[in-house]
């Protein structure tokens, strides 16, 4: 197992110095799933896990130590199901391939310190404010805490540290999948009989209401998930992706559920002046709402960023809500649980366009309904 330790600390190493998708640092094999168990652990637990390893440490290291360390103590403190002999010696086993010998010295000798003061290091955690206790910016909690309270901020957060449940969106229903099994398992899987999707994304199909007939735009379809459902309900579908990687994405899992031949692919919305019975926006976002599944977006959250991605949203909207038929519908869409990208979005939304009124507005809260947060809202445009 040495390797899978190895393979996470080089995972870990790389985040830290890159802060890229932890998605993508994962390596292929038999063992990507607990090399990703370790991986998404540290980035999760990353606050805690430094103040934890700051009271054994006299001075932080970097680089390789650093990334060992915190694989071990994410192993010791998080990980119930590794053994505490299995943590500290493959871990120490991986650390003996560093060129430095003195590395597996010292992750040795801090892993076992950490066993046998466990008690008052979990103690540590455990009075630590909420934003170290469950490692998120302090931004993000004290605008949880304003939003939900004390509580509902403390079950949002806990809610975001569990490794997140993997979902089949068939064409009638969703079906939570075994842990353990391997998607590629499932019955149907070659025959493209269901995409992985989690329930949340529904709230936007539901307000988008496709039917057979409907000349329907995505207006930023990557990866596809939408996009699949809306055709699967008989909808003509135009999909849109301005992002060439992304786009190949599109088009791979279109193709898997034999759905490249009905779907039209387009890079951009201004190819053409065409508009089209329905619109979905299905907005880039700051994914507050998926930081279960995606840990490593938590650390790349800031005023900054929500302010820049506001304002991309607004203009997205805006060219969409030209390609609205009159009498239309456009549908407006987040993986995003802060009201600037979504309530707040769509009140400025129609103070700038008043053709459009509201209909329905939906919203996941993931500690109230056990999935994704999202949102969505429809807009009818006047005839």
């Amino acid at each position: 197992m040495n390797n899978s330790r190895r393979a996470a600390a080089f995972a870990v190493a790389r985040w830290i110095a890159t802060k890229d998708f932890a998605s993508t640092l994962l390596p292929d094999g038999a063992d990507r799933s607990f090399v990703q168990d370790i991986t998404y652990t540290v980035i999760r637990r990353a606050r805690a896990l430094r103040l934890a390893l700051s009271r054994l440490l006299k001075k932080w290291p970097a680089g390789e130590m650093e990334a060992l360390l915190y694989v071990g103590a994410a192993q010791i403190l998080y990980m119930p199901t590794v053994p505490d002999f299995a943590a500290v010696n493959e871990t120490v086993e991986a650390a003996k391939s560093c060129p430095n010998t003195n590395v597996a010295k010292v992750v040795n000798g801090v892993l076992r310190n950490m066993l046998r003061r466990r008690g008052e290091i979990e103690a540590l955690i455990a009075a630590s404010p909420l934003a170290v206790r469950e490692s998120f910016p302090d931004e993000l909690v004290s605008r949880w805490t304003d939003r939900f309270g004390a509580d509902g901020a403390e079950r949002l957060a806990k809610w975001h540290n569990e490794p997140a449940e993997t979902y089949l969106a068939y064409r009638d229903r969703f079906e939570k999948l075994p842990r353990g099994k391997r998607v590629e398992e499932v019955d149907g899987f070659a025959e493209g009989a269901f995409i992985v999707q989690d329930p949340g994304t529904a709230l936007a199909i539901e307000l988008l209401e496709p039917s057979p007939g409907d000349d329907i735009l995505d207006a930023c379809a990557a990866p596809g998930g939408k996009t699949i459902q809306i055709a699967w309900r008989g909808a003509k579908v135009t999909a849109c992706e301005v992002n060439p990687k992304r786009r190949r994405r599109l088009v791979e899992n279109l193709r898997r559920v034999r759905l490249d031949g009905a779907v039209k692919v387009v890079e951009g919305l201004d190819i053409a002046d065409v508009k089209y019975d329905k619109v979905l926006v299905d907005a880039p976002c700051s994914n507050t709402g998926v930081f279960r599944r995606r840990p490593d977006a938590r650390w790349n959250w800031s005023f900054e960023k929500l302010s820049a991605l506001v304002k991309l949203q607004s203009e997205i909207s805006d060219c969409a809500a030209t390609r609205v038929k009159g009498g239309g519908r456009l549908v407006y869409s987040t993986c995003s649980n802060e009201p600037e990208e979504n309530r707040l979005q769509i009140e400025a939304f129609l103070a700038r366009h008043p053709e459009f009124r509201l209909l329905d507005t939906k919203e996941s809260i993931p500690f109230e309904t056990g999935t994704d947060g999202a949102f969505a809202a429809a807009l009818a445009k006047r005839p």
